[in-house]
């Protein structure tokens, strides 16, 4: 046998051994942690219904860009995007809130558009902005027919 296919085997051979260690480890601390991480996705839905409960679309959106800007991080962007849906879910809805959101397939316009929603929230240098998952999905939630016919009785 060839020496490069030697050095070609051995190489294989050590990074499926890697790879098979980087799972290993993976699911060991997944399965170590994931108690904690439903009991915290529980409380902060909580949080949320209980928030949205109080207040209108709006009031939502604020509440988690001022949680987003007190912690910033990935982790506390799944926590407000867990927040922000069930404040929305159960929150009045906002005349006119969802009128100038993109729909999911105009790509351009839904760029712009979150490029706005970004400016108008400060940041940290150097940090790369991200919307909350609702509002980045063209807050669909907030077009259904309920949200239509609550925003009708509340006219009447």
């Amino acid at each position: 046998m060839p020496g490069w296919l030697k050095a070609l085997l051995i190489v294989v051979v050590v990074v499926i051994v890697l790879v098979v260690g980087v799972v290993i480890a993976g699911v060991y601390w997944i399965s170590r942690n994931k108690d904690a991480w439903i009991a915290k996705g529980k409380e902060v839905m909580t949080e949320g219904r209980d928030f949205g409960r109080k207040t209108d679309n709006q009031g939502c959106v604020d509440e988690s860009i001022s949680r987003y800007k007190k912690e910033p991080g990935f982790t506390s962007t799944i926590s407000n995007a867990i927040f922000m849906r069930a404040c929305l879910d159960s929150s009045r809805p906002t005349r006119g809130f969802c009128d100038d959101v993109p729909r999911q397939m105009e790509f351009i316009k839904s760029a712009q558009w979150r490029v706005s929603q970004c400016a108008r929230v400060p940041r940290r240098p150097g940090k790369r902005q991200q919307l909350p998952e609702p509002l980045q999905s063209g807050a669909a939630v907030l077009r259904s027919e309920d949200a239509e016919r609550q925003l009708a009785a509340d006219e009447r």
